[in-house]
């Protein structure tokens, strides 16, 4: 069996309206019994840089979310030491990562996307896939809420 099947998808940002001069609306993320997090975020069209990209914790999901050291695009670190830097306005359609190492940390997250000022903003949407659970799903509906197709 592929280890993909073998995750959780969750919807962290549902997709929406245009953002312009606003953040996003996050979905939060329970991570509990998941050793990993993988967050895609797809940016759509946009005439504006973002002003935050980023990932914060609790360790409730009605708590006090708190930013995630180095989980943000915004100076952090990228595949092989790289210096992150926000969606500028000329970013449309690409995909940002966030590869988060789970253990030992709150295990509710929210993904902050703010969009600053522009003529009309942008889109954005995002989907975290959790791995390496303590108990893998065996159902459709432990793996995604909009079902599963197996194709063999």
């Amino acid at each position: 069996m592929n280890a993909l099947q073998h995750t959780k998808w969750v919807a962290a940002i549902k997709p929406g309206a245009l953002l312009d001069n606003a953040t996003a609306t996050a979905t939060v993320v329970d991570a509990r019994n998941w050793d990993f997090v993988t967050i895609a975020v797809t940016l759509g069209a946009t005439d504006i840089a973002m002003s935050a990209l980023k990932v914060q914790a609790s360790d409730a999901s009605g708590g006090t979310y708190a930013d995630v050291t180095g989980a943000t695009f915004d100076g952090g670190s990228g595949l092989g030491g790289a210096t992150l830097a926000l969606p500028s306005a000329t970013d449309d359609g690409q995909v940002c990562l966030f590869h988060i190492d789970m253990r030992g940390k709150n295990p509710f997250l929210k993904v902050v996307a703010t969009f600053g000022d522009g003529t009309s903003g942008g889109y954005i949407s995002a989907v975290a896939c959790l791995s390496r659970g303590k108990i893998p799903p065996s159902v459709s509906s432990d793996v995604a809420d909009g079902d599963v197709c197996i194709v063999v």
